[in-house]
């Protein structure tokens, strides 16, 4: 459901500093708003219509400053910020859900990342999230993180039945939850405490439930005019039923669809339109007869169905080949994700597929905002709901790419989560003799108080569960000796493992993550085979790790690389963890067999 945000009246901070933070400003957005060195990072592409100056200096070749060792540690990251913001168009800022889970504040990042790079603008993004629950009693996580009421803290009441205790949340700083070190040397991303820190705003003014507070974060002059400047990207002209949003339109499909800079709906800040829209062929007519209700997007199978021939396009034909059919036909070729279970919750990117699109309803990204020229670009609301992952098609199979790069690589696990979760993966091997292992993961928790779980009774689950396993295993027994495969993502390597160690015993133990906690339910697991989390952290790996690991969302990031380590895994398709361990998964090499969402 959509969530309309409305500012707050202007707060009496931003009215005190108003007069200081006029004089601040002007000599900030000097050295922002585009004079002196542009600055680019080398491996953020634009798209192919964009042009850099001749004055690039790219941000792995630092400069040194003669002044800089008289600098404090907070003025040097200042200034790093500030030349990180310089080599960009300004900001691109969003609404975010904070009271959703990590992993759906996850793919919403991706998305914000990927919309600042077609762009070329700096990401804003949430400077903490949420964990929802405490593996402890809730004073001993409320000594090292801020705990709130989630209700209160996100203005909703979906929690306010519950018991006081399940109502809490803490504050976790988003350097935990990901190694933002390591997106930023990729990609223009800042905090929304940074972005109130170059302004001269206090960062304890950040909103408690992620929306963008355009009272509090910017101001007025005595002109009128709102500083930093503001474009705000109403939510209902992101991507309507009448077309699908692209990242960007390539100039051969300009061509061919005679794409004008005029026309366009400016009330929805639209630039440009399609000349070309008077196509009625047959294979038009029947592309556009299985067009769905409420988007304008046609699957592949469909396309085969209707392009093929005998002839010119058969059963073996190519992408190409049919492509080249669409485009003399009024269609368009896209590069999107295929969901699991034929859905879209888990929005991963382990299975790039191909749909088709009429070209007259393509919107590009880029053409309608690239030219915006306000400081701070503001998308109002949410656009990942029914989405597929990055909230628009792709219009090459080398952008899409660049995307699942994002997500596979850049948006990585923080160095304690992942040399954790390879110690527990050499202990669940030597629980096995050094034989594969196994995982699922058992979502219960709110998915049984929605009537979302597998199964509403426990043990039912569990069968479900064990059942497939049981078929993992044989899957891993066939592939034994064989040749392992990959994921269709770049930059994968085989994880040979799969097909050299020896597949599980019918009696090995297997990995269970599950958000149950009540006792008797656990011990159930124990009592089937299984080993929880709980069951492999030592205290050493408490103490190693420190105090977020107390939080029941951060341990689950460890669950999550966990799971990423098994040979087989079995999880719920509408559950955005398994999402997130599957592109993990991906990334490390595993064998498309060897895992099931359903």
């Amino acid at each position: 459901m959509l969530k309309h945000f409305r500012g707050n009246k202007t707060s009496v901070s931003s009215l005190v500093g108003l007069a200081i933070l006029f004089g601040v400003l002007v000599g900030f957005g000097l050295s922002t708003v585009g004079y002196g060195v542009k600055f680019q990072f080398l491996s953020q592409s634009l798209p192919g219509l964009t042009t850099l100056s001749e004055e690039v200096v790219w941000l792995n070749e630092t400069f040194q400053n003669p002044t800089e060792g008289s600098l404090s540690a907070e003025e040097l990251e200042l200034k790093h910020l500030t030349h990180l913001v310089a080599k960009t168009n300004g900001f691109y800022a969003r609404d975010y859900s904070l009271w959703l889970g990590w992993n759906n504040m996850r793919y919403i990042i991706e998305t914000a990342v990927l919309h600042g790079r077609i762009l070329n603008r700096t990401t804003i993004i949430p400077s903490f999230v949420y964990a929802r629950a405490c593996e402890f009693d809730l004073a001993t996580c409320a000594t090292y993180a801020t705990m709130v009421n989630r209700g209160d803290a996100t203005h909703s009441d979906e929690w306010r039945n519950l018991p006081i205790e399940q109502q809490m949340a803490w504050r976790v700083p988003i350097s935990v939850m990901f190694n933002l070190t390591h997106l930023q040397q990729s990609h223009a991303v800042i905090t929304t405490s940074d972005y109130l820190r170059l302004h001269n705003i206090s960062v304890d003014l950040e909103s408690t439930d992620g929306h963008w507070d355009v009272d509090t974060y910017h101001v007025q002059d005595m002109m009128g005019d709102t500083w930093p400047s503001l474009h705000a990207i109403e939510n209902e002209w992101y991507d309507p039923d009448d077309f699908v949003r692209l990242d960007f339109i390539p100039q051969d499909m300009r061509l061919r669809g005679g794409w004008s800079l005029e026309g366009g709906d400016a009330s929805r800040d639209q630039v440009g339109s399609w000349t070309n829209t008077t196509t009625d062929s047959e294979i038009y007519r029947a592309l556009t007869e299985v067009l769905p209700q409420g988007r304008p997007v046609v699957d592949w199978s469909h396309v085969r169905m209707i392009v093929a021939d005998g002839e010119r396009v058969t059963s073996t034909s190519s992408v190409e080949e049919l492509g080249g059919v669409l485009r003399e036909n009024g269609f368009e070729v896209v590069y999107t994700y295929d969901g699991a279970a034929g859905a879209d919750a888990v929005k991963d990117v382990v299975l790039p597929i191909y749909e088709a699109v009429p070209r007259h309803q393509i919107r590009g990204l880029y053409e309608d905002f690239h030219n915006i020229s306000a400081r701070v670009l503001l998308l109002r609301g949410e656009v990942h709901n029914g989405r597929k992952p990055g909230s628009l098609y792709f219009t090459s199979a080398a952008s899409q790419a660049r995307f699942s790069q994002t997500v596979l690589y850049d948006m990585r696990l923080i160095d304690a989560i992942l040399s954790l979760a390879e110690r527990i993966n050499d202990r669940m091997l030597a629980l096995n003799s050094g034989r594969l292992w196994m995982a699922a993961h058992m979502r219960r928790g709110d998915f049984t108080r929605y009537g979302w779980a597998m199964e509403p009774d426990f043990a039912a689950h569990l069968a479900r569960i064990k059942k497939h396993l049981n078929t993992g295993r044989n899957t891993l027994a066939s592939m034994h000796g064989g040749t392992a495969s990959v994921y269709n993502v770049p930059d994968a390597h085989p994880d040979l493992s799969l097909v050299t160690l020896d597949p599980p015993n019918p009696d090995d133990k297997y990995y269970i993550a599950t958000d149950e906690r009540d006792p008797e339910n656990l011990n159930y697991l124990r009592e089937q085979g299984a080993v929880l989390i709980s069951d492999l952290l030592t205290k050493e790996d408490h103490r190693e790790f420190g105090w977020p690991i107390l939080l029941t969302d951060v341990l689950a990031l460890v669950e999550q690389a966990v799971m990423s380590h098994a040979a087989y895994f079995y999880a719920h398709a509408f559950s955005s963890v398994a999402g997130g361990v599957m592109n993990l998964r991906a990334g490390l090499g595993k064998d498309p067999r060897t895992a099931l969402l359903d």
